[in-house]
């Protein structure tokens, strides 16, 4: 997306460029909390070595050291990279480079592995290379958009408005395909709740019913595709009947009638997939049977007509550009020999790779066995984020050397980490990113840099000089190394391939600094593309696109009587991965503090769960104890819990410990929706919370059942849990109170502790602890902390547990970007406002990214109904 960030007399202001094509000015509430995950707090500052501060020039030196040693002992394979969607195209090249082309390791592979990987993949068989055909345009030309495993309400909520702006003025038809409800279900026209890991057989029914109903598109299969009859044939072996599709989604023979139906009926149709489509054990084959049914109607690269990735991390395709994934050379290219050879020329690389590396989960697999010794991380967290993170992080403690470059001084991953880089953080970048409909956009710093903070880019320039090799990474300026990328895209590229943006290889400095967004490719005449293979001509070698028989995968195989349900991993609205940022954010912890799982109600009452209650969650990879939310949101037999949480802000809320390690075997990413998984719930006898201006210290929280801490404006909220009588809880708490004068009020009958601690006249910490859950700090409980001095009426309303006179509370926050209340949004229902456009005139609750419209629509409608009964 488009930010512009202004420096003002209040401090940074971060708002949507409203030029950018990609988001028109809207921002969703991570992008609008940004400038309150700028500050120095827990930024890694200055290099680090064994622990001890030290100079740019000795921690490069030990890196140098470090890989030389590996190299010379085992040889380049020994080494291994993992990079990152949070670096800008710039640095992925040039970590690239070095790896694949100097220090001869084919071991380079990135986060968006976990993401992408077999989108890229789908992409390369059906259309001979990783190209999204279509652009975000063809979501405001479309007359029906499919959804499928994705949260787009929560996920992607600028498109999502922009999907809903279509549907409210065009009516275009909106499908969701998803196991569970959720905020995109409510902006639906059609929600198909399928079978876990069953969307190949629903695509295959409807390539099926689309032959059987006279919909396919002869002219087209026969002039641009090949692979059609073997397709077919593989799709009818499974799907020949909806009572077939039925059977293996699980979804009414109404539903699948009505979806197909409405396909068959709207040429301009858009295919939007994402994570429930690519984190599967069969992902690629999900991936082509969708674009399957594209090819067979000739719905593809046309106005309003095609499929689209969505894509999970802001350069998760620049990354991919560069050859950022371990089955990839620089410019899209593979390992034949001609590429290699034309690499190698472009370069001079004296060492370039023969084949493939080892892919994420399988490199974190050889690094446990021992057989990679060496690894240097860059931005990411594998740790937290990767499957059966226990034995990522007992593996990374095996390493002989082990490097990081990171913005954070302390994450589960960099604690372990031998040589610490401080590298540059959002707002220092400089260089470019590519996002899902392949427009390139320009990241351009502003402000102080953190310290001695490096671009990534740069870092590892320095460390190829020093291990021989500076001629070739000679570079000054992110500008300089663009424009190699540049033209090594169109180098001996007669229209070969489809990524070509070498009319951009000589771009000037200044051109490069205004550099306005556009879409590859971008050829020597400088014209850009919205939409590509238009002509009907594709990136294979006889320029035909592929169709892929693809047959349906039991997901459910797994499930046993030791593990009978099904754990589903994925994003909630507001928070980034493993919140090593966002976790910085107070706004963004609003909404939601704290780590949960979705249980259905028949499974909750089978294991005595309750909501609001902690459940552990285990599987034969790891266990997690979290807070149990009972909901119809999820069909019975799975489970949901989001991925956020790390050692570093929970006690047991790190959920890629739990998730298996299979993998789809094309393209190596990791299945993490549907871990075979147990759950029971967690004894507690008092739930409370604690807030702080300083961070509770671990060693005093270590010992409860459960905790979790969020930032808030002037310190932190840490919720807890404890097992045993009143008395002790009482102690428990209590210690966790920083020093000051006690106010405390007991209760031991109702089961109920306040206390709060007084320094200087100000509120150090105050807590509060009940025999039920539930506890949550209100909006004016967590103010009182910014005040300078307490009066008398505050001190007694911290311990009523209740607001001092006149002080007014806002209620849970619903609108995460304006910081908006239920109650606000309550009282302005109340006095008239019956829509959601009158609530946002209102109080301006839903007027920025829009994901939480609706949770509004819920409001005015609970609202709104006894009206409608009384009448």
């Amino acid at each position: 997306c488009g930010v512009l960030v202004e420096q003002t007399a209040a401090g940074l202001q971060v708002s949507g460029d409203k030029q950018h094509p990609a988001n028109f000015g809207r921002l969703c509430s991570k992008g609008s909390a940004l400038a309150e995950t700028l500050g120095w707090e827990g930024r890694l500052t200055e290099p680090r070595v064994q622990g001890r501060t030290t100079g740019w020039d000795e921690a490069l030196d030990a890196v140098a050291r470090g890989f030389a040693k590996i190299i010379a002992e085992y040889g380049p394979e020994a080494v291994a990279f993992y990079v990152s969607g949070q670096l800008l195209t710039e640095d992925y090249y040039v970590a690239n480079k070095l790896a694949k082309g100097f220090i001869g390791t084919p071991h380079v592979d990135t986060n968006s592995r976990l993401c992408m990987a077999s989108s890229v993949a789908g992409h390369k068989r059906a259309f001979g290379a990783d190209v999204v055909p279509g652009c975000y345009e063809d979501l405001d030309e479309a007359d029906m958009i499919v959804l499928i495993g994705s949260n787009t309400a929560w996920c992607h909520p600028i498109l999502y408005q922009r999907i809903q702006k279509a549907r409210e003025t065009r009516g275009t038809k909106v499908v969701n395909i998803d196991p569970r409800r959720t905020a995109t279900s409510e902006g639906s026209d059609l929600q198909l709740s399928i079978a876990a890991g069953s969307d190949t057989a629903l695509w295959n029914g409807l390539l099926v019913w689309l032959a059987d109903h006279g919909v396919i598109d002869t002219g087209y299969i026969v002039a641009h595709t090949e692979g059609f009859d073997a397709a077919m044939a593989r799709a009818r072996n499974d799907c020949s009947s909806i009572a077939d599709v039925a059977r293996l989604t699980g979804l009414a023979e109404a539903d699948i009638r009505a979806f197909y139906a409405l396909w068959a009926a709207t040429p301009r149709v858009v295919s939007c997939y994402s994570q429930g489509v690519n984190q599967a054990a069969a992902g690629t084959d999900k991936v082509n049977a969708i674009i399957n049914c594209h090819l067979a109607t000739g719905r593809i690269a046309k106005t309003g007509a095609g499929p689209l990735s969505l894509t999970g991390q802001p350069n998760a395709m620049g990354g991919r550009e560069v050859g950022g994934l371990a089955n990839m050379l620089a410019a899209h290219m593979g390992f034949s020999q001609p590429e290699r050879d034309l690499v190698q020329r472009f370069w001079g690389a004296p060492s370039l790779v023969a084949g493939e590396g080892l892919k994420a989960v399988q490199m974190f697999e050889a690094i446990g066995r021992g057989e990679i010794k060496a690894l240097w991380v860059m931005g990411t967290n594998p740790a937290v984020s990767l499957p059966r993170a226990d034995a990522v992080q007992a593996a990374l403690g095996s390493l002989e050397f082990f490097a990081v470059s990171e913005v954070v001084a302390s994450n589960d991953t960099a604690r372990g980490a031998g040589v610490r880089l401080p590298a540059h953080g959002w707002g220092e970048k400089n260089g470019t990113v590519t996002n899902s409909e392949r427009r390139i956009s320009r990241q351009r710093p502003f402000g102080d840099v953190a310290g001695e903070a490096r671009a990534d880019w740069w870092i590892v320039s320095r460390v190829a000089a020093r291990l021989g090799f500076g001629k070739a990474f000679a570079f000054r300026s992110a500008a300089d190394v663009f424009r190699e990328h540049a033209a090594l895209s169109g180098f001996e590229n007669a229209g070969a391939r489809v990524f070509d943006i070498s009319g951009l290889k000589d771009i000037s400095d200044v051109a490069f600094d205004e550099l306005v967004p556009v879409q590859w490719p971008v050829k020597a005449d400088r014209k850009s593309s919205k939409r590509v293979f238009g002509d009907g001509r594709y990136a294979t070698a006889n320029a035909r696109a592929r169709f892929v028989a693809v047959g349906d995968v039991p997901i459910a195989a797994g499930v046993s009587a030791a593990w009978p349900l099904l754990l589903n991993t994925g994003r909630i609205r507001d928070q980034w991965h493993t919140m090593t940022r966002t976790g910085l954010a107070p706004r963004l912890s609003s909404h939601i503090p704290e780590p949960f799982v979705e249980i259905n109600p028949s499974d909750a009452t089978a294991t005595a769960i309750r909501d609001g209650y902690l459940a552990r969650i285990e599987t034969a990879h790891g266990a997690a104890i979290v807070k149990a939310v009972v909901t119809d949101r999820v069909m019975a037999g799975t489970l949901f819990a989001p991925i956020h949480w790390s050692a570093e802000n929970s006690s047991g809320g790190r959920i890629g410990a739990l998730v298996h390690g299979v993998t789809d075997p094309i393209s190596g990413q990791p299945d993490s929706k549907a871990t075979p998984a147990n759950i029971s719930a967690v004894a507690a006898d008092y739930f409370g919370f604690i807030v702080t201006r300083d961070p509770v210290a671990a060693n005093s929280i270590a010992h409860a059942v459960y905790w979790s801490r969020a930032s808030i404006a002037a310190g932190y909220v840490t919720a807890f849990a404890v097992a045993g009588s009143y008395d002790t809880a009482r102690e428990f708490a209590g210690a966790l109170l920083p020093a000051g004068d006690r106010l405390t009020v007991a209760d031991p009958r109702a089961g109920l502790f306040r206390a709060a601690s007084i320094r200087d006249s100000r509120l150090a910490g105050v807590l509060n602890i009940a025999a039920t859950p539930g506890l949550r700090p209100s909006q004016w409980l967590k103010g009182m902390l910014a005040l300078d001095a307490l009066t008398a009426e505050e001190r007694r309303a911290l311990l009523a547990g209740a607001m001092a006179e006149g002080a007014v509370d806002a209620g849970p926050v619903v609108c995460v970007c304006h910081q908006v209340g239920a109650v606000t949004i309550a009282d302005a229902i109340t006095n008239g406002c019956g829509s959601v456009e009158a609530v946002g005139n209102a109080c301006a609750a839903g007027t920025n990214c829009g994901s939480c419209i609706p949770e509004l629509k819920r409001m005015l409608s609970a609202a709104l109904r006894p009206k409608a009964n009384a009448a």
